[in-house]
């Protein structure tokens, strides 16, 4: 079951992140998914999914990628899309520090150009060490970054923070990063 629920994540992820056409989903400007319309088009791809399979995917991952509306009607990520969606998240003051995982092979370009958001519409931050470092990982030997965030704010850099935790940017200039 463990298994099933992971791959269920990953196909979520890519559908509501970044390829929706993939099953043939629309989603709304804010990144809204019909609950029924992507049961039934996930189904109809090859990946078995009930509305309770979908709950507990959304209740047990460990990021938190995915919310419901109030009524459980409709599905959106949480961030990390790839598409232009609008969150509609306010502006946020962010804590004076704030974290970015990455690889130490990165370095040279970040010190040259800062954090940038690559092809994802916003970069990601986050307030624990741990969870940065987690982050990094992913892509070879991590690095932690430490990100003078309330500096940047007080330059005119704009903060969000997402539904599930993470903070997003557009750019964070390396006069900014403690390498």
């Amino acid at each position: 079951m463990e298994k099933q629920l992971k791959h269920i994540s990953k196909f979520l992820s890519l559908v509501l992140r970044h390829e929706p056409e993939q099953i043939g989903l629309t989603l709304d400007e804010e990144g809204w998914a019909d609950v029924t319309e992507l049961i039934e088009k996930m189904n109809k791809k090859g990946t078995r999914l009930d509305f309770e399979t979908l709950q507990i995917v959304v209740d047990t991952n460990d990021k938190k990628r995915f919310a419901f509306n109030d009524n459980k009607t409709r599905i959106r990520a949480s961030q990390g899309h790839t598409i232009e969606v609008d969150l509609n998240l306010p502006p946020q003051v962010p804590p004076t520090i704030l974290y970015h995982g990455t690889a130490i092979t990165y370095l040279p370009v970040i010190k040259e150009k800062g954090l940038v958001r690559m092809e994802r519409q916003h970069l990601h931050l986050s307030a624990e060490q741990g969870t940065a470092k987690n982050v990094g990982g992913r892509h070879g030997k991590p690095v932690v970054l430490v990100i003078q965030a309330l500096a940047m704010h007080d330059e005119g850099y704009v903060f969000y923070l997402s539904a599930n935790g993470v903070w997003l940017t557009d750019h964070v200039p390396a006069a900014f990063i403690e390498f």
